[in-house]
């Protein structure tokens, strides 16, 4: 098939374009590589800065390929809000789209309105990005995203997209969840792909000492997503067990400096707020590192997993990543069977050629 994946999002359409080429498919992707991060693409198209002069220069540059994006048999765009321009200027974009491919999906693959609606009103996730039990969240990063997804030209572009592609993806089981509400009979749930290395990666299973912690650091939202909560505690047991432990951070700096920062660690700390692991936490989990953070049954229910449990698994909330941390810091032997653990868990279910194929076959059907 031919196929084309529009914008980034954490790696997920470059890693899928690398296990669709192995498995025979033509595909072309698209992207300004997601900011800073500056992931690899086909089609580079990027928007140096929000003023005025570069939007124009920007949509410009994006009508004049736009041609170039037609007679492909799949289409799939990562958000509604899929190019860096407002979304009343998308409701033509993607009808085009549409209107000159053979398919077109969505990815439920980060923040949208379903995904923020869904989270403040019916509130099917104990916890998120958007509410602690039936409490809406009021940090600054949730405001905004409330504020630019309800009742706005997003909501209305996001329904617009939903109610008329063929089929919509979702790649955490939260996503997925807040989908069901109103289209469960076009969404589907696929893993992450990885793209994990040849063979059987090698995986030191000497007990460490002292504990090797890594974690990332997005500044535009640290709060957002629990880094600020997570760092403290580490910092603190830090403080608390400087012989035993050793912290590294990396802040917003892009993503092949990122993989090589975290290359040797032993545990990351990612995701407060989630209940399964990101792209970065699984990316770190198929190096052998294990992931304290969102790791909650719910997670290994949606792949069937009845017995692996390589996810050193947090409630939102900092006494529960210092206690769990702590127990790491303390017990290291605990270590070199979670990172076999890890390894194996990403074998099983996020190998980039078998996700590739899960998406096939959704396509397809």
């Amino acid at each position: 098939m031919k196929i084309l994946l529009v914008n980034e999002c954490s790696n997920l359409h470059t890693t899928l374009a690398k296990g669709l080429k192995t498995l025979g498919h033509q595909v072309t992707t698209i992207s300004g590589g997601n900011g800073w991060r500056n992931y690899p693409r086909d089609i580079s198209l990027e928007r140096k800065t929000p003023s005025h002069f570069d939007g124009i220069r920007y949509l410009a540059r994006l009508y004049s390929i736009l041609p170039k994006l037609t007679g492909y048999d799949i289409v799939q765009i990562n958000n509604p809000i899929f190019f860096d321009v407002k979304a009343e200027r998308l409701f033509r974009i993607y009808d085009y789209l549409r209107n000159h491919n053979g398919s077109i999906f969505l990815g439920a693959f980060g923040t949208d309105y379903y995904w923020v609606k869904t989270c403040c009103d019916e509130k099917p996730l104990r916890y998120s990005d958007h509410n602690f039990g039936n409490v809406v969240r009021t940090n600054r990063e949730a405001l905004i995203d409330q504020q630019e997804w309800l009742g706005t030209a997003k909501e209305r572009l996001n329904q617009h997209i939903a109610t008329s592609c063929n089929g919509i993806i979702a790649c955490l089981y939260e996503y997925w969840v807040c989908y069901q509400y109103a289209f469960a009979q076009k969404t589907t749930f696929i893993p992450l792909p990885i793209d994990t290395p040849l063979g059987d990666p090698s995986v030191n299973t000497v007990i460490p000492k002292p504990l090797k912690v890594f974690i990332g650091i997005d500044l535009e939202r640290n709060a957002y997503k629990g880094t600020d909560i997570m760092l403290k505690a580490a910092e603190a047991l830090l403080k608390k067990y400087p012989d035993r432990m050793v912290l590294k951070k990396a802040e917003s700096v892009p993503f092949s400096e990122y993989q090589h920062m975290m290359d040797n660690s032993d545990v990351i700390l990612d995701q407060l707020y989630s209940y399964t692991p990101s792209m970065n936490s699984l990316l770190a989990m198929s190096k052998g590192i294990v992931v304290v953070g969102g790791g909650e049954p719910e997670n290994y229910e949606i792949i069937g997993e009845k017995d692996l449990r390589p996810i050193v698994n947090v409630e939102p909330n900092y006494e529960s990543v210092y206690h769990e941390l702590e127990q790491l810091v303390l017990h290291p032997e605990r270590i070199p069977e979670l990172k076999c653990q890890s390894v194996e868990y990403i074998k099983k279910h996020h190998d980039f050629v078998k996700v590739a194929m899960q998406y096939v076959d959704f396509w397809n059907r």
